[in-house]
């Protein structure tokens, strides 16, 4: 799968609401997804949200409008120059955690912007996203993060997520060391999480090979700026 030329470039971004990223058991299986990428030789760089001051808003730069400290727009340079974007969130109340919701809503924010084929700026970039938790909640976390991303211009492929829920209820979380189960954290062997993980690494590398090597997606009938004379020969078409 090894490709030369520029590597493939992978930004995660935990939005776990551990203060310490060391304590963060999505940042653990998001390790996991990590290393299947750096296997293949991706450029990978994980990020803790909660390390940073990001301001509440729809602007680019909160700083400017609040007079206050704004981390964002430093990391949106990372977000806008990696291939592939991870966000990783634990489950809170069946939802995504209020970081994640933030850290989406940062994103939304430049989504307007174009990039130098005259499209919106994620295109020709791909997404994922890794779900942690102790209730239920990975296909609808996993299903709020993916549309998002998807609408703002990310490219989704096949099986872009994984999660590990274990046991419903209060108990350990992803790569808590349990009584009984001798050396190996929970969840570190569990088969249906590992294989997701990977599957779910593996298409994603694919996917931002595919788009790098061919350019992106097509800039035909995609362009913001040019949309209505594709529309008006439709139209014709029609008639």
């Amino acid at each position: 799968m090894r490709t030369s030329g520029t590597p493939i470039s992978a930004l995660f971004v935990n939005c776990s609401l551990k203060r310490t990223a060391a304590d963060s058991h999505t940042r653990r299986l998001m390790q996991r997804v990590a290393g299947v990428m750096r296997s293949e030789g991706v450029e990978v760089e994980i990020l803790h949200a909660l390390d940073h001051d990001i301001a509440v808003g729809m602007a680019k730069d909160l700083s400017r409008e609040t007079g206050g400290h704004d981390d964002w727009p430093s990391i949106q340079k990372k977000v806008e120059g990696a291939d592939i974007l991870v966000i990783g969130t634990p489950i809170w109340l069946g939802a995504v955690s209020s970081v994640a919701a933030l850290v989406i809503e940062r994103i939304y924010a430049y989504s307007a912007d174009m990039n130098d084929a005259g499209q919106y700026i994620y295109y020709g970039k791909v997404a994922g996203c890794v779900v942690t938790g102790n209730e239920d909640g990975v296909k609808t976390c996993a299903r709020d993060v993916l549309y998002a991303l998807q609408h703002v211009g990310y490219t989704i492929p096949p099986q872009a997520d994984c999660g590990w829920i274990g046991e419903v209820g209060p108990g350990p979380s992803y790569g808590d060391q349990s009584e009984g189960d001798g050396d190996v954290p929970v969840g570190y062997d569990n088969e249906f999480t590992n294989r997701n993980a990977t599957i779910m690494a593996w298409n994603l590398v694919h996917m931002a090979r595919l788009l790098r090597d061919n350019g992106g997606i097509p800039a035909v009938g995609n362009q913001p700026d040019h949309w209505r004379e594709v529309a008006n020969a439709a139209d014709q078409i029609v008639d």
